[in-house]
């Protein structure tokens, strides 16, 4: 939804629009309006109050004076305190309008119904004496008509009554000492009803020294004049006095000020009625008074309230917890077009200035403010601390003015304007760009945070307020929590702790560290630290003989292993899609080569490398965590030395660069790239594979051990088929039927074109699962002439790979196991033609002849049915030993029918050292795997 933005609906007062109004006029001064010599809009009553709120507090106040100057009641004394612009002498104008009554009463806006409240249907005229304590000097009288006047009370004499009130303390003036309560009462009797007005009394009589006589009397003789004063009004029911003084340090001034200041609170505590004119809620509607014409028309300004009010309440976990309330829908409206958190901050923060004048101060403030956004026609739906164009000049002389030295060069380099980083930053990044979220950003945490000292124990703006002053309906609030993050990134006068941001004058830590970061070497600092961080994200848990991380390749081992190896290029190789040169060249020369001399085992390398648009990234933060980490060790060496909050920062900052640094180690770090080669033209030709590996995975190595079987550039398991199909394209032709099964595995290892396989485990497995059955190979565990030794077809078994052991053809297999088949006999021929079959079972047939050679015995021919061998074996020879004995031995059993043939293998050994852990972990694996019985360990008696 569209908002109409603040200029469409409300209008400013024609001197805000113009730029024509002047400062000055902010500030009202109440002797000019006493002489008449003011600007119309204090001078004239009936345009006074027409740009005047009533708050409550002056609606109190004039509801007593008009009560007191009836001779109602009220209060006889009223002491004005408040913070410097506070808004005491524009109520002391309030009362002196009201008092003097040289407009009809029915004139003055809001006066009608104050008076209807105090029960007065006709306000009386009153005599009115004004006391400017600015204006009157102690050493310097006030001629009038010839008469010259020394002191406050001869002033107030002449204002009240002219000559005849002045000839009642003429003495007492002329003498600079107190007339006295009773000269006094007399003198407010004849000139009640009568309000006297004294305004900057501290300012007045802190000139007066200790122990010194002035023309306007003694420090003493002045404090005992207020202290009669007081008590005379009390006494005389339709008089008033007024008086302000001062609550900020900057009005009161030094030690005689101070003094000064309490003894007045003193005696005015005595009687008086302390009233604090303006809340911060009341400002709203006195600023919209004077500095426009018409806030628009109600529905418009309801319509962008409700808008905002509804974004807060959908939001309402980001932003604070007031804006969740009906009542802040209220202020909205109240402050409309002014964003309510500009009061709050002007109000809270900017108030605790010496030099910032409250109510004053706000007013003229935001009279530049408009007029600057109104000419540059800004179309934000409120005007909000976002909105506070500090890149000009009126604006930020008027920010500073108020601030210690020192603000002017952050403001412009890191605030606003456009040689500043926010002003970057948002032509960088569109998302930024498009709402100017960095720039709102940082005049938000200026505005709410300028003012704060490094004294205070909690400094800055919290994250909400900072929402709260710079997003508006239809925007992203996401946008400008990215940005706050890119601010603190990037800019040296901007700290934050936890949720909270602010601008200081000092530069922070992080110019400090931006110079180290210069300076840090790449080759000596920045590898070193990436190739530890990038051995990091890979675990121990893998299939990888190993995994070698920016290591030469001289350095990368040329051998069989337990696995492949997976190389970690560096950066300088990183991939890209359009520029696949420098990646694939350095793979090639670890690849092809290990150091001087060709690499043999090329199949066993699998290369892992970074991304190439993430790299320069990463150099960075790297470089960034260094000079972090350099800070914190030149901290704890004390060659730095920092205040408390500093040091936690650096810390913070390091740990903070550490976590980003790992981060974009796995973003950086998940290209997959392997080797292949196909043939063309009868020649093999190399290509690179290349896949990515999910950064987000939270195992990488096994991330990359699935991918690796995924595409099937690594093999786990392997059908005997595949082994079969790959035997009969790279072996069995031209007449070959027969390969060492040792040379298979190697090859696998040699030649890029073959599978590659995790370890040789994975071809003896298949080797297992092909000669259970007669479809694919046979093996054998060495061959003598032409006899194989340890043949193995259709059957179980569990082989070894040796420079001996040979994978035969199937078809050769075959025709070699049908050879081998013993001679027949009658037990398995079923005998000659007439010769009954023999039972199931193989026993013979009664009266059988036996048939074969003369070495063949009948079972009849012997009673002997039992046969026991015992051998004992060289373990080197054992293997070669056992296939012997099979063949010569066991098969002549296996091959007769009825015989039942178990062979049982018992193994000793001993070691006088002990079997370390290890080997006895290996030895029960591998027993448990071929099913032993029994498989002890055992201490030697």
């Amino acid at each position: 939804m569209s908002l109409k933005p603040w200029r469409e609906i409300a209008k400013p007062h024609r001197d805000v629009l113009e730029g024509t109004f002047k400062q000055s006029e902010f500030a009202a001064d109440i002797s000019q309006v006493a002489a008449g010599i003011a600007p119309a809009e204090y001078q004239d009553a009936e345009m006074f109050f027409s740009r005047t709120f009533i708050t409550e507090g002056m609606r109190l106040l004039l509801v007593s004076v008009a009560q007191r100057l009836a001779g109602l009641g009220g209060d006889p004394v009223i002491q004005l305190q408040t913070a410097f612009g506070g808004g005491k002498t524009h109520t002391m104008l309030a009362v002196f309008h009201l008092a003097s009554r040289k407009v009809s009463t029915n004139k003055l806006e809001g006066i009608p119904p104050i008076l209807d409240e105090a029960g007065i249907p006709q306000l009386p005229h009153a005599n009115v004496a004004v006391l400017d304590g600015i204006k009157l000097s102690p050493s310097q009288p006030i001629d009038h008509d010839g008469q010259r006047v020394n002191t406050l009370w001869g002033e107030l004499a002449w204002q009240l009554l002219g000559k005849p009130g002045y000839d009642k303390v003429a003495q007492a003036d002329q003498d600079g000492t107190s007339p006295g309560k009773s000269v006094l009462v007399e003198l407010l009797t004849e000139a009640a009803p009568c309000v006297v007005l004294i305004d900057e009394l501290v300012a007045y009589i802190r000139q007066l020294e200790a122990g010194k006589q002035y023309k306007g009397g003694t420090f003493d003789s002045n404090i005992s004049f207020i202290q009669a004063l007081t008590e005379a009004m009390k006494l005389v029911p339709n008089a008033i006095l007024l008086a302000s003084l001062p609550e900020s340090d900057l009005e009161v001034g030094g030690d005689m000020g101070q003094r000064a200041l309490n003894s007045l609170e003193k005696y005015f505590a005595r009687v008086e009625s302390v009233w604090k004119p303006v809340a911060t809620e009341e400002a709203f509607e006195i600023v919209r008074r004077r500095l426009f014409d018409t806030v628009g028309d109600t529905a418009d300004m309801d319509s962008v309230c409700k808008a905002f009010t509804d974004f807060y309440r959908d939001n309402g976990s980001k932003l604070p917890s007031d804006t969740q309330t009906t009542h802040y829908q209220e202020r909205l409206r109240q402050s409309y077009p002014i964003h309510p958190e500009i009061f709050d901050r002007l109000y809270e923060d900017w108030s605790t200035l010496d030099k910032f004048q409250r109510t004053r101060g706000v007013l003229q403030y935001m009279a530049i403010v408009i007029h600057r956004l109104w000419n540059s026609d800004n179309r934000d739906a409120l005007i909000m601390p976002g909105s506070i164009p500090l890149d000009d000049s009126n604006v930020r002389n008027k920010s500073i003015h108020y601030l210690p030295q020192g603000w002017e060069p952050v403001i412009e380099k890191e605030i606003d304007g456009p040689r500043s980083e926010p002003h970057d930053i948002d032509g960088m990044d569109t998302r930024f760009g498009s709402v100017q979220a960095a720039r709102r950003a940082a005049r938000t945490i200026f505005l709410g945070s300028a003012p704060s000292t490094v004294d205070q124990m909690i400094r800055g703006i919290k994250i909400d307020r900072i929402l709260l002053g710079t997003v508006q309906p239809s925007q992203t609030i996401g946008v400008y929590e990215d940005v706050l993050k890119r601010l603190r990134d990037r800019l040296h006068y901007l700290y934050s702790d936890q949720d909270r941001f602010w601008f200081d004058t000092k530069p922070n830590l992080r110019r400090e560290m931006e110079s180290r970061k210069v300076n840090i070497n790449d080759r000596e600092e920045v590898q070193p630290l990436l190739k530890e961080r990038v051995n990091r994200i890979f675990g121990r848990n893998h299939s990888f003989a190993g995994i070698h991380v920016f290591t030469p390749s001289v350095d990368v081992p040329d051998d069989y292993g337990t696995g492949p190896r997976l190389v970690i290029l560096p950066p300088v190789a990183a991939y890209s899609r359009a520029d696949t040169q420098a990646v694939f060249s350095a793979a090639e020369d670890i690849l092809r080569n290990r150091g001087e001399q060709p690499r043999q085992k090329q199949n066993r390398l699998i290369f892992f490398a970074p991304d190439q648009d993430v790299v320069s990234r990463l150099k960075d933060q790297a470089r960034t965590y260094l000079a972090w980490k350099s800070i914190v060790s030149d901290i704890d060496n004390e060659k730095l030395n920092l205040d408390l909050f500093q040091a936690k920062q650096a810390r913070r900052h390091t740990e903070g660069a550490e976590q980003t640094l790992l981060q974009l180690v796995r973003e950086t770090y998940k290209w997959l790239i392997c080797p292949v080669e196909d043939f063309v033209r009868g020649k093999p030709t190399l290509n690179w594979e290349v896949v990515s590996v999910s950064p987000a995975a939270q195992n990488l190595v096994q991330e990359i051990e699935n991918k690796l079987y995924e595409e099937e550039w690594l093999i786990s398991e392997w059908s005997p088929i595949h082994l079969k199909n790959m035997l009969e394209q790279w072996y069995f032709k031209e007449g070959t039927t027969e390969v060492s099964a040792l040379k298979v595995w190697q090859d696998c290892c040699h030649y890029l074109y073959l599978p590659r396989l995790v370890n040789d485990h994975v071809l003896i497995n298949a080797i297992n699962q092909g000669l259970e059955s007669e479809d694919f190979f046979g093996f054998a565990l060495s061959k003598e002439d032409s006899k194989y030794l340890g043949f193995i077809f259709g059957r179980n078994s569990v082989i070894t790979l040796d420079d001996s052991s040979l994978l035969i053809q199937r078809e050769a297999a075959a025709d070699y196991k049908e050879r081998s088949k013993p001679a027949p006999t009658p037990d398995d021929t079923g005998g000659q033609p007439g010769t009954p079959t023999p039972p199931p079972g193989g026993e013979p047939v009664p009266g059988d002849q036996p048939l074969g050679g003369a070495d063949t015995l009948s079972p009849a021919s012997s009673g002997k049915k039992q046969f026991y061998g015992t051998i004992r074996l060289d373990p080197v020879k054992a293997k070669f030993d056992f296939a012997n004995i099979v063949d010569e031995v066991v098969q002549q059993f296996t091959a007769k029918l009825g015989v039942d043939v178990s062979i049982s293998v018992e193994i000793q050994a001993h070691s006088k050292d002990g079997f370390d852990e290890s080997l006895q972990r290996t030895i029960k694996e591998n027993c448990n795997v071929l099913k032993f019985s029994n498989a002890e360990f055992e201490d030697s008696e």
